[in-house]
Order: C-alpha cells, then structure tokens, then sequence
C-alpha cells in the first residue's frame, strides 16, 4: 500500500483473525472428558465436531437479532443459546450450571495465533489497534488479559447495538476515532466482513488463517483484488507496512 494513503486506524475483527476458537474450544471439551464431567459415552464426541457444531450457531443467532425476533442480546448470552442446544443435541445432560457457565467462558480464554501478540506489537508502533468484534465488551477485555493482547481501544458491537456486518459498526469505529472511512482499516480473514467495510469506503486486509476451521478446512484464501492488502498473517501484514522490525526469514 503506497504510503501516502496508509490508513490511521487499523481495527481488528478477533474471532478466527486474532484468536484460534476452534484450537481452543476443541481443548475445552476435551478437558471435560478428562475431568470426568462427561459419561464414557460421550467420550465419542470429538471436540473438533463440539466447537464446529457452537460455531455454526453463531451467525443464526446474530440473524435473529438483527432481524429483531430477538431484541439486543450479548454475544455471551447468544454463546449460551447456542450451547444449551447443541448439549441436548448430543445428548449431554450431565453437566452443572457452574459447569455450564463455566465452559460458555471458555470464548473469553481462546487463546491467539502465534504471530499475534508480536505481530500487534508492530503494528501498534504505527497504528491505533482496536478491536471491531461482536463479542462484547466485557468478553474482549478478559480476551485481552488472558492473551496478551495489547489493543489501543476495545469496541465491539455491543458499543454501537449493531452487529457486523451492519454498517454502523464500521462507522461507529471511523466516527469514534475522528477518521474517514479511507483512514479506518479493517483486518479480518474473513472476506463477508471485509466487502461490509468495503462497501463502506474502509481500507482492508485479509488474513490467510487456514486452520481456522480445523479439519472442515478453508478454500477461501486466494487473493482478492478488491482488497488493499493481502498477508498470510500480522508478521507478514507488518512487514508490508514497514511497521517495527522485520520477521526472522
């Protein structure tokens, strides 16, 4: 990207772009079976087959939100619709309410990708880092903590009561921030979210994240002309920006 029209504002979608929730929520359930909070029957459920099953909830969810069957609703109380269907799905019926809560916690300890923490260090050298995610506040600052995560500003669409791909995120951050669209870029490795901002005047990276859906895989990672800028991660998406030191190799 030339230099002269580099964005100010680089705001980061985090689930799947900054931290691995399939990785992460597949250990959760596995860690049930090992604590003995699951019968040996369902030691057959995979955790990969678990956090891809909450996963695909997600957007039907948000839907019925933005759809106004549901009025505003946190991210954290859609996660906990979400997993009291999909435990009776797979017949769970074993698990307490502590336990239950407990394990709907787990998006808050989903753990990043490697390249991340030094990768927003560079990019922080240069930029103001914000988060631009639908999970709420309070979720994205126990993220934060638990990862290490050293964001400028967290904004989620819990700030603008408008979930992504709603324009009003992307403006919201622009207008938080005193920027225009062009000066706001949104990071992200999924491409929906990318023409949303897009379609709003703002900057945009992909984020190749090729593991994101564990063994489901992606088939999605080419590059894209429609985009500013295309990097396999934060390492990579730094040293295009000149930002801090270069990567090793």
């Amino acid at each position: 990207m030339n230099s002269l029209h580099q964005p100010l504002v680089l705001a980061f979608d985090v689930f799947g772009t900054v931290v691995d929730w399939h990785g992460s929520i597949s250990r959760e359930f596995e860690n049930l079976k090992v604590s003995g909070c699951l019968t040996p029957e369902q030691h057959s459920i995979s955790g990969s087959e678990f956090a891809l099953a909450w996963r695909d909830g997600y957007q039907p969810a948000m839907h019925r939100v933005r759809t106004g069957e549901l009025g505003w609703t946190r991210i954290d109380d859609l996660h906990r619709k979400i997993l009291e269907q999909i435990l009776s799905d797979f017949g769970i019926t074993t698990l307490t309410e502590a336990q239950k809560e407990h394990l709907n916690r787990a998006w808050h300890r989903l753990e990043p990708w490697p390249d991340v923490v030094a990768g927003l260090g560079r990019l922080k050298q240069k930029f103001t880092i914000c988060t631009l995610s639908n999970g709420n506040l309070s979720l994205l600052a126990n993220m934060a903590k638990h990862a290490h995560l050293p964001w400028d500003l967290i904004l989620s669409a819990e700030v603008f009561r408008h979930y992504k791909p709603d324009p009003q995120t992307y403006l919201g951050v622009c207008e938080v921030f005193d920027v225009a669209p062009a000066q706001m870029m949104l990071v992200a490795a999924h491409k929906d979210d990318l023409e949303a901002a897009r379609a709003c005047g703002c900057a945009t990276a992909f984020i190749e994240r090729p593991a994101e859906f564990g063994p489901r895989g992606r088939n999605d990672l080419a590059r894209e002309p429609q985009f500013s800028m295309h990097a396999r991660d934060f390492l990579d998406l730094a040293d295009q920006f000149g930002a801090g030191l270069k990567a090793p190799g």
